[in-house]
């Protein structure tokens, strides 16, 4: 660890080593409130809705099967609707 800091001041990344610290403290303190906001506006709401009804639960599987649908549409969707031979072949619009 006290190479890298040493390698960020050498590179001029940093003037000082506690520059290093501070950097790395306030990346982190960023990543935690980014983690704590997660929990808070989602993790447990949906933990409270789960409590509230358990039979929406969803298996494993169920999960995988609607995130492997949504990943397919999302990739059909990113794709040209016509393909770039049939592109070729239209005239220019004026």
């Amino acid at each position: 660890m006290a190479d890298i800091i040493r390698a960020k001041v050498a590179a001029g990344k940093h003037a000082t080593e506690s520059e290093v610290i501070r950097d790395g403290l306030r990346a982190l303190l960023t990543r935690d409130r980014a983690f704590e906001l997660w929990l808070h506006q989602q993790v447990t709401p949906a933990y409270d809705s789960y409590k509230a009804t358990p039979s929406r639960a969803r298996s494993a599987a169920q999960v995988r099967a609607t995130l492997s649908a949504q990943r397919n549409t999302a990739s059909t969707k990113r794709c040209c609707p016509i393909s770039l031979s049939s592109r070729l072949k239209q005239k220019p619009s004026l």
